[in-house]
């Protein structure tokens, strides 16, 4: 495919890609059939939206795109005892995940219980000394005075752990995403889009979306019966944050649970969620952006390197003091993980330098390395490299670690492999994300053979990541109101990514380094219009010197268009992430 305005290699290293013939075609037809902004309409055809589902896809529901519940293999079996567990008032214990996903999934069963003046049993495992998901000692503590315990985000490979809660008495109910394997655990039900024996399930959904379908079954119970049950619309806000911060792809009903989740959010209804916003400094209505780089990494600080529960706690809490606290400790813990994520990168990176950054597997291990922020780690030479990467912590003989993968290469399926061949102690995930424990003897071998299974794959062949770009822009054609427009084809995220647009042949007006490593430019087309622009982390790399010093000579700059509000003013900003000489 030829470079799009020419640009074979940007100041970057990267090809840019722009609209197919194809695309361009598509999105001509869209405008003649929708009268929308040619911008909007090419980014439709990019998604492969045709002309008489453009509309559609711009107001995406529920109503249309959730799936039902249903056809879940043991939804009815888990449902069912869900309900008798509340009509008999049993004791329930919720066992989550330490993340995002896991919190959430965990306030929403809270939430549901306590509308029905029921109390539940919150455990969440420490990610240091219990590790990911059920283990037999917790289990079988909880077994001993619960009756059900429902695993939320984990469970689906938890064989002996579950068997263990299961010879005390208690019932065992799985509702994960994560990637079954070829038997499942002896659980009363395992609700799992993911599961090996799924057939056309949405498997793009996080626990939290099948938590979600969990309480609409269960909803429909409750109307068989002609009783009343919650307000599941008002639970969205939930669903939006924990889809986002797993990374779990914007499509289909994700799309539709997030926009509304979004819109609950701005309600600023539930205390925990105004506390992290609060917190997080975020003053204007919550996107999607705002759910994986603001809110997302603040609950996450207490399962990386602070109480595990605090995430869960903050978010189910109904006490806007309590909330208050939590929020602001999760802040200050979230300070502490940049500053340990920093230490743990920079030597990591090093490290997989003097491997090769060009192989199938960027990996890298080291003493001390914190299990709260390898995964942060990994996903940072992901990025730099395009290569699926591992980053290993070891305390004494045993090491945790987390592995990020790239489009098209399978790191959980690979984990999973490593793991039934006996190479290392346990390991799984999904397609783009893993976690593994080994011994040190087993470092080597291991990253070894995943290496050869990432090649097999394909990974050895990657170049450098290309920018796909969405068309070209005009600054005087960079409006707010545009802005506003594209958004309708949002939310962006995993999967669904914010509309890219290159400016070309412009003039740098002003450029300044700002803070330690970002850059901030000014730009027009010499006819009066200008439009402003940040650049983060453009120090790290040749994009940031070369601007700065541009000398009068003109550029082609490309990134992501965005309102910034200043003063209460509104004005197009570009979030600029490549640029070539024009």
């Amino acid at each position: 495919m030829s470079a799009f305005l020419g640009v074979e290699s940007s100041l970057t290293g990267r090809k840019w890609l722009g609209p197919t013939t194809e695309v361009e075609r598509q999105a001509e037809a869209i405008g003649q059939h929708t009268q929308l902004p040619a911008a909007l309409c090419t980014l439709l055809a990019q998604r492969g939206i045709p002309p008489h589902e453009a509309t559609g896809f711009l107001d995406p529901t529920l109503r249309d795109l959730l799936p039902d519940p249903r056809k879940l293999k043991d939804m009815d079996k888990a449902a069912a005892r869900i309900l008798t567990a509340l009509d008999q008032s049993e004791r329930v214990a919720i066992f989550a995940d330490y993340d995002v996903d896991g919190a959430t999934s965990a306030t929403l069963l809270i939430d549901w219980f306590r509308q029905f003046n029921r109390q539940v049993t919150l455990y969440i495992p420490d990610r240091i000394e219990e590790g990911y998901g059920p283990n037999t000692p917790a289990m079988e503590k909880l077994a001993t005075d619960h009756s059900l315990i429902i695993c939320v985000d984990c469970g689906t490979l938890s064989f002996d752990p579950i068997a263990a809660a299961c010879a005390k008495g208690a019932d065992v109910i799985v509702l994960d995403h994560h990637l079954g394997a070829e038997t499942l655990p002896d659980a009363i039900a395992v609700v799992n889009p993911n599961r090996q024996d799924e057939a056309d399930a949405p498997g793009y959904l996080c626990a939290a979306g099948v938590v979600f379908l969990v309480l609409v079954e269960l909803g429909r119970l409750l109307r068989e019966a002609g009783r009343a049950g919650p307000d599941l619309i008002s639970m969205l806000d939930l669903v939006a944050l924990g889809t986002v911060a797993d990374v779990a792809p914007l499509i289909d009903a994700n799309r539709a649970l997030v926009r509304q989740g979004l819109k609950i959010m701005a309600r600023r209804a539930r205390p925990g969620m105004v506390a992290l916003a609060d917190a997080a400094g975020l003053n204007e209505a919550p996107r999607a952006y705002h759910l994986g780089y603001l809110l997302g990494p603040r609950v996450n600080a207490g399962g990386r390197i602070g109480k595990a529960d605090l995430g869960a706690r903050l978010l189910s809490t109904t006490d806007a003091n309590e909330a208050q606290s939590i929020a602001e400790r999760l802040n200050e813990l979230n300070a502490e993980r940049r500053e340990i994520e920093a230490r743990v990168q920079e030597l990591a990176i090093d490290q997989a330098e003097d491997r090769g950054l060009d192989a199938p597997l960027v990996w890298a291990a080291g003493d001390g390395w914190h299990p709260g922020v390898v995964g942060i780690v990994a996903s940072r030479l992901k990025e730099a490299t395009n290569r699926p990467a591992i980053v290993i912590g070891f305390d004494g003989d045993d090491g945790k670690g987390s592995g990020r993968s790239v489009t098209g290469i399978d790191l959980g399926a690979a984990i999973q492999k490593l793991a039934a061949d006996g190479l290392i102690e346990k390991g799984g995930g999904h397609k783009m994300a893993a976690g593994l424990s080994l011994t040190r003897d087993q470092l080597e071998p291991a990253m070894a053979r995943l290496s050869e299974l990432m090649e097999k794959q394909g990974a050895g062949d990657l170049g450098a990541a290309d920018l796909k770009l969405d068309g070209i822009l005009m600054p005087s054609a960079a409006s707010v109101d545009l802005i506003e427009q594209l958004e309708e084809a949002g939310p962006f995220g995993a999967s669904a990514p914010a509309p890219r647009f290159a400016f070309p042949d412009v003039q740098i007006l002003f450029a300044k380094r700002v803070g330690q490593n970002h850059l901030k430019v000014s730009f027009g087309d010499g006819l009066g219009t200008r439009i402003d622009a940040i650049a983060f982390g453009a120090f790290d790399g040749p994009l940031g010197p070369m601007l700065e010093q541009h000398g009068g000579a003109r550029f082609h700059l490309a990134g992501r268009l965005e309102v910034n509000q200043w003063q209460g003013r509104l004005s197009p900003q570009l979030r600029l992430e490549d640029a070539a000489k024009a």
